[in-house]
């Protein structure tokens, strides 16, 4: 059988021999033999490369029953040597059309795949910014500046414990003027100079004993998210810190009582008895055994002795042991003067802060807007339960479109502007007391720029003996609800840009982090209680006058 030539190789062999006469004859033209030269080129280069087919399956397979060795045209012109295959051989030829892609490897990368270092990098643009938009990003705290010691502060390393205190209380005394200082903000303080003084001998003198006595989860078990979640945080750092805790209790300043009254709620409060005298049982029962295992307790009558409760019962689990009560320092979120349990100047008003993200406390929180993108004036969210908050919402629901005052964010307000999206729109966010004085509002406000408005009468403010809250805040009475906006108008524009711009500059002395850092709500925790132990006027004669032999 004679094998017949394609009409295009015979169109080729014709052109060569065509070209190569006129060569012969130089009677061609220089730029008709570069253009078709380019023509052949194209041509050769086409039939050599792998051409998939054109047709889809349905085609494919009513062409091949009827002519498998004839010729393909595209647009009339150019034919295309390849045999149309069925579906089943289709898949034989070209296994790389239905088998899983695989991934080239370069081999000058080490035989790392191309593809994946490009989404690696994508995967890491997204979450970064990610990050930035959910989670408040800190700049790694510059190192603790080296402090040469004196003479004198090197003595009172060697000092007993109640020396150490003495030294401490007279240092703080004298404090050397600040000023101009780089790492703190003067105007959020009362005294730069005599926080700055207690602060450093806290860092060089203080040691912590931990009770090792108690069993999980009251005692020991942090819990680390929701509005309780200061007491667990507190726990969970100081248990991990180095810095200030001793295991030898002989060279100890203070003691510390590990428990959850959150988690001590959980494990003895019986839901709908209206009864917590059970708890301060407990806490009575856990304090007698201290007493008797060890002799801390006894030699001060609990005055060197610290608890941190948070939760809204917590100033009234102690009322069942007296010294406990009244002698020892309580860091209480509930820190109400009315109740006659809260102490001014040996207690501490502990933050409420609120945590969504146990693993990742700083997420979702920071990040406030401008002043020129904050449009309303005041704003308030929340159950209406207490005696403050129908009033609020009797005088200003409904009442002013600067007041933004609800109940529960609705639902078709919350869609358009979610709860936190209003703090970072308003100018003053509202913080009224519930059931109890403290409001997780007030820190939630600070952390979003918003300057906090408190309305609860009788509330000793967080770490009020140190800072100036009326450099950030506004504290209204209760009876003057009623003048409310009144109240936020009559202050002049230049107060306020002051206030919301020291409220971002406080914001760091109410951070959580996981590893703790200086001036962070730890430490400024920790150093409340040290700042009481040292000022408080109590002595072990005075505190034996008060002591109750049957507690």
């Amino acid at each position: 059988m004679v094998k017949m030539k394609s009409p295009l190789r015979v169109f080729i062999e014709v052109s060569m021999k065509e070209l190569i006469k006129g060569f012969r004859r130089q009677m061609i033209k220089w730029r008709n033999a570069f253009l078709l030269g380019s023509i052949m080129t194209t041509i050769v280069v086409l039939l050599h490369t792998p051409t998939f087919p054109i047709f889809s399956d349905d085609e494919e397979t009513e062409s091949s029953s009827s002519s498998s060795s004839s010729p393909i045209y595209l647009n009339g012109s150019l034919h295309l040597n390849i045999q149309i295959v069925s579906s089943e051989s289709k898949v034989e030829s070209f296994p790389a059309l239905t088998a899983t892609p695989t991934k080239e490897l370069n081999s000058s990368s080490g035989g790392k795949p191309v593809d994946e270092s490009v989404l690696s990098r994508k995967r890491r643009k997204r979450k970064k910014r990610k990050k930035t938009k959910d989670e408040l990003i800190l700049p790694d705290p510059p190192p603790a500046p080296k402090h040469v010691l004196s003479s004198s502060e090197r003595h009172a390393l060697s000092l007993p414990p109640k020396e150490a205190l003495a030294y401490a209380k007279l240092e703080i005394q004298r404090a050397p003027q600040v000023v101009n200082d780089t790492d703190l903000f003067a105007p959020v303080f009362r005294n730069l100079s005599v926080f700055k003084r207690s602060y450093e001998l806290m860092e060089l003198i203080l040691k912590v004993y931990i009770y090792p006595d108690g069993e999980k989860p009251i005692f020991h078990q942090p819990h680390l998210n929701g509005i309780y979640a200061s007491e667990g945080w507190f726990m969970k750092l100081m248990e991990s810190n180095t810095q200030f805790v001793t295991k030898n209790p002989e060279k100890a300043h203070l003691f510390y009582m590990p428990y959850s009254v959150k988690q001590l709620q959980h494990a003895i409060f019986v839901p709908g008895s209206h009864n917590i005298k059970p708890l301060s049982i407990f806490l009575r029962d856990y304090v007698n055994m201290l007493s008797i295992k060890y002799p801390f307790w006894n030699r001060t009558h609990g005055s060197d002795h610290f608890l941190v409760a948070c939760h809204d019962w917590g100033p009234y689990t102690v009322n069942e042991h007296p010294e406990l009560s009244r002698n020892a320092i309580k860091a209480l979120c509930n820190a109400d003067l009315s109740d006659g349990i809260f102490v001014p100047g040996k207690d501490v008003s502990l933050p409420e802060t609120s945590i969504r993200n146990a693993g990742r406390p700083l997420r979702y929180i920071g990040n406030g807007n401008r002043v020129s993108q904050r449009p309303i004036l005041a704003f308030f969210a929340g159950n209406l339960h207490g005696r403050v908050r129908p009033q609020l919402l009797k005088h200003w629901r409904n009442k002013d479109e600067d007041m933004r005052i609800y109940g529960p964010l609705p639902h078709n307000v919350a869609r358009k502007m979610t709860y936190v999206q209003h703090m970072k729109s308003s100018k003053y966010c509202l913080c009224p007391m519930g059931y109890e004085v403290n409001s997780p509002r007030i820190v939630e406000a600070i952390y979003y720029e918003c300057v906090p408005v408190v309305i609860a009468d009788n509330f000793v403010l967080p770490f009020s003996d140190l800072l100036d809250w009326s450099a950030f805040s506004v504290v209204v009475p209760e009876k003057e609800i009623p003048r409310l906006k009144e109240i936020l108008l009559e202050i002049p524009m230049r107060r306020y840009l002051k206030m919301q711009s020291s409220v971002k500059m406080v914001q760091r002395h109410f951070l959580w982090s996981p590893k703790p850092r200086r001036y962070d709500v730890f430490h400024m925790i920790l150093h409340s209680i040290w700042f009481n132990l040292i000022n408080q006027n109590q002595t072990s004669s005075s505190s034996s006058s008060h002591h109750d032999p049957d507690s």
